[in-house]
């Protein structure tokens, strides 16, 4: 527990003095890709102070040069480090509001082009869904987990419905992707820090242009299940060799 507690302190310090100088940085014209390599390396460092290690599985699936919603399951708060240091390519976060008032990291994150979504005000996430669909149409990639929040047992909850509006509005596809692991590295309403191994698995991209806003029950279901599916399946697997969701439960 002591080391956990060092670990914790060290994080939050390197935490501050990063965030610090992304918010100096974002004086310079169009900083929000430099800002996101700076965080990109921020994630990498705590996630090797910590001793985790990180396997991705099918880094190929995540389009080059094109705008995409990925969207990953929940289980822990080193899944916001696990996504930034090993997700190819540029991204904004949609990420919780509360997350925008911790000083200087809040600010560090809106001058990364993060966008806030208040999940108890209807017509404010309405707008920032909005705001994200600006970002895609500039090209930018965002990033969401669409359970809301951290499952505590390592379930994969219900999805929210607000970030495939998005999706089918945008009309761009959805990476679907499956953290597996990262609960016993960080539980839930936990500080204490296990070192440890994650696997984190890109799936193929599902196209969303057959779907409306009337049939978005059906995209949700088709990328929640995909998600649980290679989590399961690579729970269990030895080797990184990723195949058809047709001929075994990985996407």
């Amino acid at each position: 527990m002591i080391r956990s507690a060092l670990l914790v302190t060290l994080g939050v310090a390197i935490t501050g003095f990063i965030s610090f100088w992304c918010v100096i940085i974002s004086i310079i014209p169009n900083s929000e890709n430099r800002i996101h390599k700076i965080a990109t390396l921020w994630a990498r460092i705590l996630l090797l102070m910590s001793n985790t290690k990180v396997e991705v599985i099918g880094k190929e699936n995540a389009l080059r040069g094109k705008p995409q919603i990925f969207m990953a399951n929940h289980q822990s708060d080193f899944d916001i480090l696990i996504v930034l240091g090993h997700i190819p390519g540029q991204f904004r976060w949609i990420a919780k509001k509360e997350l925008f008032s911790i000083p200087i990291f809040g600010a560090a994150m809106k001058t990364a082009g993060y966008i806030e979504i208040d999940r108890d005000n209807h017509e404010k996430a309405m707008q920032s869904l909005d705001e994200a669909a600006l970002r895609i149409r500039e090209g930018k990639s965002v990033m969401s987990f669409p359970e809301g929040t951290r499952s505590r047992y390592g379930e994969i909850k219900s999805f929210k419905q607000g970030i495939f509006h998005l999706a089918i509005k945008s009309g761009v596809p959805i990476i679907p992707v499956s953290i597996i692991g990262s609960g016993q590295i960080m539980p839930k309403r936990s500080l204490k820090i296990t070192p440890g191994r994650v696997k984190m698995v890109i799936g193929k991209p599902v196209d969303v242009k057959s779907y409306t806003v009337e049939t978005r029950h059906e995209l949700i279901d088709k990328v929640r299940k995909v998600i649980i599916a290679n989590h399961d399946y690579w729970k269990e697997a030895g080797t990184s060799n990723i195949k058809d969701i047709e001929d075994n439960p990985s996407c």
